[in-house]
């Protein structure tokens, strides 16, 4: 890794090397050297239905070639609203090998959009030449969104000449658009992330440069969505790239959905381990009460990797002492940092030494970090191969993105841990627009209060929202975990917190405990699990108020006086 002091810019000291032009030369390869190996593989009652790289790239073919004969270009993309599953994939691929881009839209959103007017928004701004959709509600809703629009229902209609797809795939280019990817619209309007083949097999190589340990036949079980880059960029694309095999998982790190991924995991022993923290902190109550679940898990085990937010410390405590309890050997527990603009990936927890645990890691090979002063810190930018020319028929909006040097503007804040030792590692601080000021000018920094609190509250706190925006105090919202806290634990666990907290950027005036978990429908929870500050505080207004009420409510924890409205 290299510093230039002048314009605060990191690189790996590690070059990427040849990156593939094209997502389908990964699938062709693979169809040719391992064609009856399994890529994908999705729960079909007790069993699992499963697709071969070479059936795959067959149904790829056929279905690239139904994807044109809809009339579907590079300017008539396709609306892809479906679950992770062997059709989303299979009409994914197909366009992509056609030279068509495709939209995934959120399964949840689509399903929920009973009015239809989210999915009209979508639909304006691609000009789609048909959607598919299987789903009778989503079908339902998308009629209703745009009674003209034509939909697919089943991959079978999506039949042609594979000679026809096999042409178009000769014509595209690593500059070609693969997919645009739909911001989650936490910090604004969302926006179609413009996903070019390049950034997709860049950024695979990427992670292959980083962790080569793991590219061999690689098994996941995971449930991360492929309407998102992590999920449908990042994992998809590196078992694609090591050859190895992805079993859908139909659970979902939530209360009522959690099982259905326990009782994968008693099927599936994964290789690699990709999650939320939200995610992590489920799985270690289901290992912790089930020791042969453990040994299982860990029986084959060689990375776990974290997503979607900082994974607290106590949570990692208890991922390594389980570890030393049913892992022949160590298995590293891998940060990463990136956004949709990014294809996700740009810093990692990598090399030798490895950054510090609790930092997003390094820039990794082939991307170059700058880190550019704002206040007391600095925004992440990020410049290379994987990066998004911009937003899809969004001048405006692509012109905000980039400053000057070409570096894509993340919106995240961040330290380096040790400014003489770069190698250290990058310390996320949080969304510049999610941190906010005291009424006396203090700025907070939720995303490592957030953090804080957690390990301060664990194992009773599922997550926190944190407010007091122009207020003269900090107040916390708790969402309660599956673990009963006893009377008087939460006030105990935050007065303990605040006896060594300093400041009042950091000190918890007062606190309130929910009684439900975040509401996913209301979008408190992104479909990657993490907790939107922004729309959780805005939906839970009026505990907001009760929060900061004088005089005070009764169920309000108070723990510094003066903190009110």
């Amino acid at each position: 890794m290299t510093l230039t002091d002048a314009a605060l810019i990191l690189r790996a000291a590690v070059p990427l090397g040849a990156v593939p032009a094209r997502v389908g030369d990964d699938l062709i390869a693979n169809a040719r050297t391992r064609p009856d190996h399994v890529f994908l593989a999705e729960r079909d009652g007790e069993g699992w239905n499963r697709l071969t790289y070479g059936a795959m790239l067959a149904a790829v073919r056929r279905a690239g070639a139904g994807v044109l004969a809809r009339g579907a270009t590079r300017e008539r993309p396709v609306l892809l609203c479906a679950d992770n599953g062997l059709a989303h994939a299979t009409v994914a691929f197909g366009a992509m090998h056609a030279g068509v881009p495709y939209a995934p839209v959120s399964y949840a959103l689509a399903r929920a959009d009973r009015s239809g007017a989210r999915l009209r928004g979508f639909i304006d701004v691609l000009t789609p030449a048909f959607a598919f959709a299987s789903d009778p509600e989503i079908v339902a809703n998308l009629r209703a969104a745009a009674p003209d629009l034509r939909i697919v229902t089943h991959v079978d209609a999506l039949d042609g000449d594979p000679a026809r797809a096999d042409a178009a795939f000769a014509a595209t280019t690593p500059d070609t658009i693969a997919k645009i990817l739909f911001t989650s619209g936490s910090t604004g309007t969302p926006k179609g992330v413009i996903t070019t083949q390049r950034m997709l097999t860049a950024n695979t190589s990427m992670y292959a440069a980083a962790w080569p340990f793991v590219m061999d036949a690689p098994v996941i079980l995971d449930w991360l969505p492929w309407s998102h880059c992590f999920g449908g960029n990042h994992n998809v694309g590196m078992v694609l790239r090591g050859g190895g095999t992805l079993y859908i998982d139909d659970g979902r790190p939530v209360p009522g959905a959690f099982a259905a991924t326990l009782r994968n995991l008693r099927e599936i022993a994964p290789v690699l381990a990709f999650n939320v923290p939200v995610g992590w902190a489920l799985l270690c109550d289901a290992l912790e009460d089930d020791p042969e679940l453990a040994a299982r898990f860990f029986s084959k085990l060689r990375l776990i990797s974290n997503a979607g937010a900082s994974l607290p410390d106590t949570t990692r405590a208890r991922l390594q002492a389980l570890m030393l309890r049913h892992a022949s050997a160590p298995v590293p527990i891998v940060s990463s940092w990136g956004a949709t603009e990014t294809a996700p990936l740009a810093t990692g927890s990598w090399g030798d030494p490895m950054p510090d645990h609790d930092t997003i890691g390094v820039a990794v090979p082939g991307v170059e970090i700058k880190l550019a002063p704002i206040g007391d810190r600095f925004e992440i930018r990020v410049r290379g191969a994987s990066v998004t020319p911009g937003y899809w028929r969004n001048a405006e909006a692509t012109a905000r993105a980039f400053d000057a040097d070409g570096f894509y503007k993340s919106g995240d804040a961040v330290a380096l841990r040790d400014p003489d030792d770069p190698s250290r590692g990058i310390e996320f601080r949080g969304r510049i627009a999610e941190n906010f000021k005291l009424s006396s000018g203090t700025w907070v920094n939720v995303g490592a209060l957030r953090l804080a609190l957690l390990d301060a509250l664990a194992p009773y706190a599922l997550d926190v929202a944190i407010a007091g925006a122009d207020r003269d105090a900090i107040g916390v919202l708790v969402y309660p975990s599956a673990h009963q806290a006893p009377p008087g634990a939460i006030a105990e666990a935050l007065a303990a917190y605040n006896a060594i907290a300093t400041g009042s950027s950091s000190r918890i005036a007062r606190a309130r405990v929910l009684d439900e978990a975040p509401d996913r429908a209301a979008g408190e929870i992104t479909d990657k699990g993490s907790l939107n500050q922004r729309r959780a505080l805005d939906h839970r207004a009026a505990e907001v108020a009760r929060l900061f009420a004088v005089p005070t409510d009764p169920a309000t924890i108070v723990l510094e006086t003066g903190a009110s409205a």
